[in-house]
């Protein structure tokens, strides 16, 4: 059971459609607050993304070494560089079943958000018009203003201050 922010987080990529085609997206979730944490975007999916979204968190949160890292079998978080970095921050690394999204529920859940209300929502002219919309959603809207009924009905970043976690 989870007590307390950066106990586990989990991560994963997702895919934004622009004009010009798509964009890749990486987020990484604190299972405990629902806070996104660190988040990346590229135009290309690789194993750069998901390090760029990783080093992000770690340095907005500064975890402890015992930190349960969970992301699925993608390439890009089984990759020799994205495991090295984990190993080196002394988190632990926890890789999916197959074929169960069950283990990343919360995560699914925050993508299924995103989707509903931001990105179905826009018409993105590029990567940089993209970037500053989820920018903006991730950090003003989604973190500071959308309640959770299992935080109490408090947004991510505010049930994050109860833990002095902000």
């Amino acid at each position: 059971m989870l007590t307390q922010p950066n106990q586990v987080w989990q991560v994963d990529l997702t895919y934004v459609r622009v004009r010009q085609g798509f964009v890749d997206l990486a987020c990484v979730l604190d299972s405990f607050t629902r806070e996104i944490v660190g988040w990346a975007m590229s135009r290309c999916i690789d194993a750069a993304l998901a390090v760029k979204a990783l080093n992000n968190a770690l340095a907005a949160r500064c975890p402890a070494p015992s930190l349960l890292h969970h992301y699925d079998q993608g390439s890009g978080y089984a990759s020799r560089v994205y495991v090295d970095l984990l190993r080196k921050a002394g988190l632990i690394p926890s890789m999916s079943r197959k074929g169960n999204p069950y283990d990343n529920a919360r995560r699914e859940s925050f993508y299924k958000t995103l989707k509903t209300e931001e990105v179905d929502l826009q018409d993105y002219l590029d990567f940089d018009d993209a970037q500053r919309h989820i920018r903006h959603f991730i950090g003003q809207l989604y973190n500071r203003k959308c309640l959770h009924s299992s935080l109490g009905d408090v947004p991510p970043a505010e049930f994050a201050t109860r833990y002095h976690c902000a």
